[in-house]
């Protein structure tokens, strides 16, 4: 299969987890079995409070920022509109965007309080909106980790994460879930960068399960971005079903026969995931349609959790037209299909 990217679409030696008697025997007794769902469906919309996911130097596809560049004004305006558009979550993408407590060394200049975000997330709540948060733990995209993401799967890297999933899940009140991100992690997609790393094979299995039981520790759910197993097919074989999974697609052809990662939203649902399909404004403006048309024709049970539509496009004045109409697609998609 060829590598898809986001950027495509621009242009046109640790012994495994798996292999823990405890955690294989949590994982075959249903341990991980997923929860109820929430009644009725989620509709998210994913935002930036940091930027530093996608390049590690000034001649990277997105070079990387010194300074907090979210606009609290436009901020305010997107999720102010979300909720009283009738949308549900807003997934808060935070990378270094926020003083942690346990690593304030991880922020930039400008970034929130802790106290800051604490008030912003009870604001959203009250619009009606699931705040949802976002660390991606991808080595593609982990650069807002500052000098944990050269440490990689040592003692201090795993410290570290479970010190921000912790810190996280306590400052958003033990939300439902937990996006992890994890994706895109291969030559490929780094090719821009000074830095590459690509765990493969056993590692990038057991830091995946590490999450997974790092978030089944603090009682929420994983949420991961699915694109791991377009290229791993036992990904769906040894994956718990706690995960909630991610496909993320976002060009037009959705037959199945023509289209592997159309395809893959089946494969998930023959392989029993709950799943929340994410489509984008970031090519076009007719994918978030059609993926929630392919949604309600084909994945239509207690398995679907919601959609989620990701512009890919920062909380910044320059992208505030693309934003707003990210929003407007949805509102039009759920009425469509869902009424």
């Amino acid at each position: 299969m060829a590598v898809l990217t986001r950027r495509n679409f621009m242009k046109a030696g640790a012994a495994t987890l798996a292999s823990s008697p405890i955690l294989s025997a949590l994982s075959a007794s249903g341990a991980f079995a997923a929860e109820a769902p929430a009644p009725g469906l989620s509709w998210g919309l994913l935002l930036h409070l940091g930027r530093n996911m996608w390049g590690d130097c000034p001649t990277a596809y997105t070079p990387p920022v010194d300074h907090f560049t979210c606009e609290e004004k436009l901020w305010d305006e997107l999720t102010e509109k979300a909720g009283k558009s009738g949308l549900n979550m807003i997934v808060v993408d935070l990378g270094e965007g926020v003083q942690y407590e346990s690593h304030p060394e991880i922020a930039i200049k400008g970034a929130w309080t802790v106290k800051k975000l604490r008030e912003d997330l009870d604001r959203m709540r009250k619009l009606g909106l699931e705040p949802i948060p976002k660390l991606n733990f991808s080595a593609c995209h982990d650069f807002w980790l500052g000098d944990y993401s050269r440490m990689l799967s040592t003692k201090t890297y795993y410290k570290v994460c479970a010190d921000l999933l912790k810190e996280v899940t306590e400052l958003f009140d033990h939300p439902r879930f937990f996006h992890l991100g994890y994706d895109e992690e291969t030559y490929e997609h780094q090719r821009t960068l000074e830095y590459v790393v690509v765990r493969q094979k056993e590692l990038w299995k057991h830091d995946f399960l590490f999450f997974v039981e790092e978030c089944d520790k603090l009682g929420v759910r994983p949420w991961v971005w699915a694109d791991y197993g377009w290229n791993h097919p036992d990904f769906l074989e040894w994956a718990p079903k706690s995960v909630v999974m991610s496909n993320w697609y976002y060009d037009k052809d959705f037959n199945p026969e023509t289209c592997s990662y159309a395809k893959f939203y089946l494969d998930l649902k023959k392989a029993g995931y709950d799943q929340i399909p994410t489509g984008s404004n970031w090519a076009n403006d007719e994918n978030f349609d059609l993926t929630v048309k392919f949604g309600k024709e084909n994945l239509n049970d207690e398995k679907l959790l919601g959609y989620l539509l990701a512009p890919w496009k920062f909380t910044e004045s320059k992208d505030h037209d693309h934003n707003l109409r990210a929003i407007d697609q949805m509102v039009a998609a759920k009425a469509k299909y869902y009424g």
